[in-house]
């Protein structure tokens, strides 16, 4: 199980961070939409990127999985205060939301190891 969910979680960190990276159109209009300039938004993939390193360093000492998904955890709460000041329906917030609940399972399954 928690095998699963930490692949899951440093998946959902990785795609956007790709996303980013790459310079997707998608990407950039949320970066548009969300009036952060372009390279300060694609700096947002390094952070995701540790995340997912830390995800993955947690199956080995899950303190530092601890400490990536918690990182992710805030954020993912950043991205949803920027959804909801562009007035974003649930569709548009639906990646973060879905990363977000994500981030909990992963929480909640380590910290109950």
């Amino acid at each position: 199980m928690f095998l699963t969910i930490s692949i899951v979680l440093a998946v959902a960190c990785v795609l956007p961070a790709a996303g980013k990276l790459l310079g997707s159109t998608k990407m950039r209009q949320s970066a548009t939409r969300f009036e952060i300039p372009w390279r300060k938004y694609q700096s947002i993939a390094l952070a995701e990127i540790v995340a997912a390193a830390g995800v993955v360093i947690g199956l080995r000492w899950l303190a530092v999985g601890l400490v990536g998904a918690i990182g992710m955890f805030v954020l993912l709460l950043g991205a949803l205060r920027y959804h909801r000041k562009a007035k974003d329906d649930a569709k548009e917030m639906s990646p973060a939301l879905a990363a977000l609940a994500i981030t909990i399972a992963y929480l909640a399954v380590a910290i109950a190891r």
